[in-house]
């Protein structure tokens, strides 16, 4: 790590100050506080008094965001002097910081920093050309794909030293560059084969099925044959294993196209006796006498007429309560990710976002800018931060109507294009843009 300390007294500017736009941006934040309580608005106030000066952080502005927040100077100094997302003296137009921590040093990123401490010379000095500075910081979190650099605000995986050398020299002569892994990984997935998590009971809610029946029947733990029990689709609430032909997890009604009243956030209700939570136990005693097959085919006549006795496909299993108590949001987050996880699987793995968010969904339509080029402050919806407030922005999503009116082919498009399927049901994105809306 290199020592944090100020720039020479020689590049430090005579003053600061944010500019009047940026002066109530800072306002803002610190009224998310109570009073007395300002100084927690000290990091983003810092952060934008950083990006203000061009990417680098003066004493002249550590001093005046310690005026406005009314704190010693000194302890925003220890902020600004902990952190090594501040830079204390001037960056180059792309600023390197190379993680060095356990994992990205068992990975390559001593050679890293050789590679650029050849190339740019020692850490905090800006190359002649001006493009270039770097820096060795901590753990920057994404240590599944390490080596890694954090360029900007962007986050580059996998890295060598020749593949670094190339995206320096992509950046210098303005080529666009691909964020994230360099060697073709999606998100944080093993390299080659996946060998984990391969149980198709994982996926197609049987074990489910299975662990909730023992719930049901007062069972406090899981059977250590529960992985058997999932695979053969235990049908049934007696102890006794159930019979190969008896096939599917019962209490999932399959006739009346689940996977459609799925996708509408429909939550299902459970076959036989409606029983709420309290009468539960009763429900069982009534219904755990009746043969497998007898029960198949009360709940399933469809099925049982067919002799259907293949695994359900996981877009055809209606969503489930993962417990007792589980909200409206979870049920429909569950069966979207479902839905959606098995159509991805029928994609080939270099799919952009954009074709991957096709396969499932409907692009919402966006506006080319903000109404009055003002936009709502998505991020006072719980699980929009300012990145995906970007990326919203840039499919024209700048108003929380616009989120209130999305159906539910746009939720699966937009939460799959995020990365994130499922994400907004659970956490009712368009329910509280409806509510923001008024």
């Amino acid at each position: 790590m290199a020592n944090r300390r100020l720039a020479p007294a020689a590049e430090q500017p005579a003053s600061f100050a944010f500019t009047p736009e940026n002066a109530e941006w800072a306002q803002g934040q610190i009224a998310k506080y109570p009073e007395g309580r300002q100084a927690s608005a000290v990091i983003p106030l810092l952060w934008k008094a950083q990006e203000q000066n061009g990417g680098w952080l003066p004493r002249a502005a550590i001093e005046s965001v310690a005026d406005q927040l009314g704190m010693p100077h000194i302890r925003v100094l220890e902020v600004a002097t902990f952190y090594t997302m501040f830079a204390l003296e001037p960056v180059g137009r792309y600023w390197i910081q190379v993680c060095g921590t356990v994992p990205c040093d068992s990975c390559g990123s001593r050679e890293l920093k050789a590679m650029l401490h050849e190339r740019l010379g020692p850490p905090g000095h800006v190359s002649p050309d001006g493009n270039f500075s770097w820096l060795e910081v901590e753990c920057l979190g994404a240590c599944c794909n390490a080596p890694m650099a954090q360029i900007n605000h962007d986050y580059f995986e996998d890295l060598t030293p020749e593949s670094l050398g190339k995206l320096m020299d992509d950046l210098a002569a303005g080529r666009p560059v691909k964020v994230g892994s360099q060697i073709g990984r999606t998100s944080s997935e093993p390299q080659g084969a996946v060998n984990t998590l391969q149980d198709p009971g994982l996926f197609d809610g049987s074990r489910i099925g299975a662990w909730r029946k023992r719930f049901e029947n007062g069972h406090d733990g899981i059977a250590a044959n529960d992985e058997a029990a999932s695979s053969e689709h235990r049908a049934a609430s007696e102890p006794k294993p159930a019979k190969p032909d008896a096939g599917r997890p019962v209490e999932r009604p399959i006739a009346d196209a689940p996977a459609q009243r799925a996708a509408e956030g429909e939550t299902p209700v459970k076959s036989g006796d409606q029983a709420d939570a309290a009468d539960r136990s009763q429900s069982t005693a009534q219904h755990g006498a009746a043969k497998p097959a007898e029960r198949a085919a009360a709940d399933e006549p469809a099925a049982a007429e067919a002799g259907a006795q293949s695994a359900l496909r996981r877009d055809e299993v209606p969503p489930q309560p993962a417990a007792s108590g589980a909200s409206e949001g979870e049920i429909a987050a569950e069966a979207e990710e479902s839905r959606i996880e098995a159509k991805l699987a029928e994609l080939p793995k270099d799919a952009s976002p954009e074709q991957r968010a096709d396969a499932v969904g409907t692009r919402p339509a966006g506006l080319d800018a903000a109404r009055a080029g003002q936009p709502d402050a998505l991020t006072r919806i719980r699980g929009i931060g300012p990145g995906n407030e970007r990326r919203l922005h840039a499919l024209g999503i700048y108003h929380f109507d616009q989120i209130a009116a999305w159906t539910r082919d746009e939720i699966a498009w937009v939460g799959t294009y995020l990365a994130f399927p499922g994400r907004i049901d659970r956490e009712d994105w368009v329910g509280q843009a409806k509510a923001l809306s008024r």
